[in-house]
């Protein structure tokens, strides 16, 4: 708590050079968002590995059909992921410089994305058996909801202190980015708490947020915008 309220301090400081000394020093953040794209790559590349294929060969298409929980965890999770990647991406095309409390929860937050294929092989294996589907559903959508959760608190400490932020941030840009990370906040509580009544209904109103969220915001817009304007990366 003390080194929390020493880096709060910090965000509220007068500058950046200024407030290394307190939070750690500022860091460009390639080299995180390049260790996070790696993450959200093995995160995805593990789900196809939690499908296992029939071991009884006699009767293979039925076996291979029976396994339809595996593809569709497999499908929801990839494309979650694959949101959760690029959202990533739009909030840190606004920051200019990364601190150690925004490491630090940048891990957590791979750390829970990397748990990610287990709570679908969980999901999987509750509605191929028949038996916990709503125990599964629950397990499944909290750790979305982690996720979601990590990514309100990473933007609001950053938009909240304004230094780690581009000069040229736009306000509105701002707002728009994190009504979606509370829009994920709300939608994924409501398909879990759903799940505990109805699984299957839970597991639609999870999935129905992959082509919601895929839409894109103003403040994508603008943060490509500006990623144009840099020009290539040199080499």
């Amino acid at each position: 708590m003390r080194w929390f309220r020493t880096t709060r301090r910090t965000s509220t400081g007068t500058g950046a050079t200024g407030s290394g000394r307190l939070s750690g020093a500022e860091r460009d953040p390639a080299r995180l968002v390049t260790f996070s794209d790696a993450v959200f790559a093995i995160a995805v590349t593990l789900l196809i590995l939690q499908i296992r294929p029939p071991q009884d060969t006699r009767d293979l298409l039925h076996g291979l059909t029976s396994l339809w929980p595996s593809y569709l965890a497999y499908a929801v999770t990839f494309l979650l992921i694959g949101q959760m990647w690029v959202n990533h991406h739009v909030m840190f095309d606004h920051i200019r410089a990364v601190d150690r409390l925004v490491l630090f929860l940048n891990t957590v937050l791979l750390m829970v994305i990397a748990f990610l294929p287990f709570a679908s092989s969980v999901l999987a294996a509750a509605f191929e058996s028949g038996h916990g589907r709503q125990s599964a559903v629950v397990f499944y959508g909290i750790a979305f909801e982690a996720v979601a959760a990590l990514f309100n608190v990473i933007w609001e400490y950053v938009r909240r202190g304004r230094h780690l932020l581009q000069q040229a941030v736009d306000t509105d840009d701002l707002s728009a980015i994190g009504r979606r990370y509370r829009l994920a906040l709300v939608w994924i509580a409501v398909g879990t708490a759903l799940g505990i009544l109805h699984p299957v209904a839970g597991v639609v109103v999870i999935a129905a947020f992959i082509p919601a969220y895929w839409l894109p915001i103003g403040g994508e817009a603008s943060s490509a915008g500006r990623v144009r304007d840099r020009g290539p990366t040199p080499p």
